[in-house]
């Protein structure tokens, strides 16, 4: 409070002021705290933020996996909340998360599960010849780059993350009959029952999925896909028509997620420039 000053002959001498009734006073003073703590939380974040410009944007997820909560930008599904370690056991790195949604009868839209999509950046930059004259603004444009990442023997996962409480195993099974069926229909034609089949029968009625469960599909070396449940592996299968298949829901031509995949595009993009 600024204080002024007047010679003490100019003016007479007041009465001095009646003190606040309790009330007035315990006001005063919870208004005066709040206000200090604003300031010095101000003045905290401020500080904080002196000398650390933004990173530009967008920037790769696996370009900032250094920050202080351990987590990286888009590490975290937005709608649900569920988060994604930057990288595998195995080592390969996150490239993109979205979300898995369906519609009951036409009429009510459910979260299923969020998934995560990485790969092995060694892996990848077998594409950097091919693409080394591009620069990154075409290469997030390039559908050629998804199509040889679909083909090439690149290791790659899909981690989902059950979101939706009420999921049973026979649930996933008749889903992923549906879903990765139109793509072995797709890409192999009608003689693909059996394949078909030997994947969705991996998914036996013992296995529980309550919510947090994690389901990964990975695509190993020489197109042999693996299957794991709470990291307990259920089987695998070699099959490049299977691995191409599965990994086409989430990042071909008609994704569970757009913003996924291009998520996804743009760091692989990023990958092969660096």
């Amino acid at each position: 409070m600024v204080s002024l000053r007047f010679p003490a002959a100019t003016f007479p001498r007041l009465p001095p002021p009646r003190p606040p009734s309790r009330p007035a006073f315990a006001a005063a003073l919870a208004a005066a705290a709040a206000a200090a703590a604003a300031a010095a939380a101000s003045l905290t974040l401020t500080a904080k933020s002196v000398g650390r410009p933004p990173l530009p944007h967008p920037a790769p997820l696996w370009a900032s996996i250094s920050l202080a909560d351990g987590a990286a930008p888009g590490s975290v599904e937005p709608r649900t909340g569920a988060a994604f370690p930057a990288e595998t056991s195995g080592g390969r790195r996150l490239l993109g998360v979205g979300l898995r949604r369906t519609t009951i009868l036409g009429l009510k839209s459910i979260d299923v599960y969020a998934f995560g999509v990485y790969a092995d950046d060694h892996d990848l930059r077998q594409l950097r010849e091919k693409y080394q004259k591009l620069p990154v603004s075409q290469l997030k444009e390039n559908a050629e780059l998804i199509n040889d990442a679909l083909e090439r023997d690149i290791r790659m996962t899909v981690r989902l993350q059950i979101v939706y409480g009420r999921l049973s195993i026979r649930s996933v099974r008749s889903a992923f009959e549906k879903s990765v069926g139109s793509r072995l229909l797709k890409f192999g034609g009608s003689d693909t029952h059996e394949l078909l089949q030997s994947f969705v029968s991996l998914f036996k009625d013992e296995y529980k999925l309550p919510k947090g469960s994690v389901i990964e599909l990975s695509r190993e070396s020489s197109h042999v896909l693996k299957i794991s449940i709470e990291g307990e592996e259920l089987g695998s299968i070699q099959s490049k028509l299977l691995c191409k298949s599965i990994l086409d829901l989430y990042i071909g031509d008609d994704p569970f997620d757009k913003n996924a995949k291009e998520s996804v595009q743009e760091n692989m993009a990023s990958i092969l420039k660096n």
